[in-house]
Order: C-alpha cells, then sequence, then structure tokens
C-alpha cells in the first residue's frame, strides 16, 4: 500500500507547479520580467487577462493546523466505518471477505484516481476514507476472532510508532533526504507489486492464509520490512508537510496531505496486524 501522494506533492513543489492554483510563474531572474509574457502567444495573454482575480479561498495557504484537522475528521470517518463495519462482520462472517475485497480494491482504485488527478476531489478523499473504515473493520474483526486481543496491540503499535517517528524527525534523528526519497520510492514500487501478488495468494489460501512466507521466519521477515517501510513512509509524510509549509501551497492542498497520512496509518496498521499474527503463532 504505498503512498503515491507525496511524491506527486513534491514534484509539483519543486517545479512550482500548483495545479492551477492560481499560483503565477516567478520573474525573478528575468529582464524587466518580460521573459513570462514572451513565453506565451496571444491567445495565451488573452486568457490569463480573462481570468478572474483569485478570491479568499485561493489566497490562503496550506498551515500546520489545517492538516491537523483534515486529518483528525478523515481519521473519524475511517474510525466510525470500521466500527460499522466490525459490528457487521460478526454478525455476517459471511460477508467478511467480500467486505475486505471491496475495502482494499476501491480503495486502490480511489486512492490512484486521487494520486493522479489533476485537482484535488475533496469527495473522493472522503470516499476513500470510507473505503478504508470497511476494510480496517472487516479485517479487524476476523484477525481477533482468531487471535484474541490481537487489535488491540495493533492499535496502539500503531499509536506508538507514529509518536516514536514524529519525535524522531522533529529531533532530527530521522533525516529524510532526495536520495533516501528515491530509494524508497523504489523500494516501495517493489513491495507495492509483490503486496498485490500476496494478496491473491493469501485469499487462496496459500501459507495458512498469510501468503507467501506463511508463518515462518520468512513470512515475519517480510512482516518486519512492511512494518518499516511503513514507519519511514510516516517520516516522508512530515517532511512533505513541512515543504508544502514553507512552499505556501494553496489552503486546498490540505486536504491532500490529510489524506496521505491516512494512506500510511492504514498501511502501517495492517503490517502490524500481519506482524502480530505471525508471531502468535
Amino acid at each position: 500500500m504505498a503512498n503515491p501522494v507525496f511524491d506527486r506533492l513534491d514534484r509539483q513543489i519543486s517545479k512550482g507547479d500548483y495545479a492551477g492554483f492560481d499560483r503565477q510563474p516567478s520573474t525573478r531572474g528575468m529582464s524587466g520580467g518580460a521573459g513570462v509574457q514572451d513565453s506565451l502567444n496571444s491567445q495565451q495573454l488573452q486568457d490569463r487577462y480573462n481570468q478572474p482575480s483569485a478570491g479568499p479561498v485561493q489566497m490562503r495557504r496550506v498551515t500546520l493546523d489545517d492538516v491537523v484537522m483534515k486529518t483528525l475528521g478523515l481519521f473519524s470517518i475511517v474510525v466510525l466505518v470500521a466500527a460499522a463495519s466490525w459490528f457487521y462482520v460478526a454478525d455476517h462472517t459471511e460477508l467478511s471477505k467480500p467486505m475486505m475485497l471491496a475495502g482494499m480494491f476501491g480503495g486502490l482504485g480511489v486512492g490512484l484516481a486521487i494520486a493522479f488527478k489533476k485537482t484535488i476531489s475533496v469527495p473522493l478523499i472522503v470516499l476513500y476514507a470510507v473505503l478504508e473504515g470497511v476494510l480496517v473493520g472487516a479485517i479487524s474483526q476476523v484477525f481477533n476472532t482468531a487471535y484474541e486481543g490481537l487489535v488491540t496491540t495493533a492499535v496502539v503499535a500503531t499509536v506508538c510508532t507514529f509518536a516514536g517517528m514524529l519525535l524522531g524527525y522533529k529531533s532530527g534523528l530521522i533525516k529524510v533526504t532526495n536520495k533516501s526519497r528515491r530509494i524508497f520510492g523504489m523500494a516501495i514500487m517493489g513491495y507495492l507489486l509483490f503486496g498485490l501478488v500476496n494478496v491473491v495468494v493469501a485469499f487462496m489460501g496459500y501459507g495458512s492464509g498469510f501468503g507467501i512466507g506463511g508463518k515462518g521466519p520468512m513470512g515475519i521477515a517480510i512482516s518486519v520490512l512492511g512494518v518499516g517501510l511503513a514507519s519511514y513512509s510516516l517520516a516522508i509524510d512530515f517532511d512533505s508537510v513541512d515543504r508544502a509549509i514553507k512552499a505556501e501551497l494553496p489552503e486546498k492542498y490540505s486536504w491532500l496531505l490529510a489524506h496521505g497520512f491516512i494512506v500510511t496509518l492504514v498501511w502501517l496498521y495492517l503490517e502490524f496486524l500481519r506482524l502480530l499474527a505471525r508471531l502468535r503463532e
């Protein structure tokens, strides 16, 4: 469950391209600022002239408070839907797999649409949170039935990891560089492809339902790798928020940043579920 949201955001920050949110090209370093004008034809100049002035919404820039509040809002949706899904699956165990598949692949499809859509769609972001709630609730009920108390442990582990990564990032113990981003990106692509194959294998019943590696040392090593990748993804998320604030991106980007945190937190929680379940065997 890779996080392409912040990769796209970072590319836009580097290029100064804010997806059409009324950010004008910089004329710094151009003689008299004429360089931009000369690069546009007459129709483009007329279109720019006809554009309405930026309103208060477009002029507002993203802040840490914006990101925190929207992250909490989306997280609340995930928790509420997960709770409903949990109780529903408890009474309809035969629907556990269909609900997990719907949440998993539905969330994947919506997540990709969000990541590659040129504009930010708040309804799609909210829909993603709902689908993740369906997945989290259904799969948590299944794991809790098989391993009593496992879900509570996974929740505590996720919260502690989030707090630890935040502390490590803010203190400078954990650093995010352009090189580490590239290495992490390549590792994530490989792990995503492996994860999709593993899901199919797991639902076929191979490896006692855990997929490739099963319950043995190889399976545990794979889960430890997944937890490690998801944990470092949090550090990249924190760094991306800092970069977005420094770049003064429009306020609406706080929705995209909050969505990115939800992607990573759900991914980390699911990795902890699998790791703890394997360690119980």
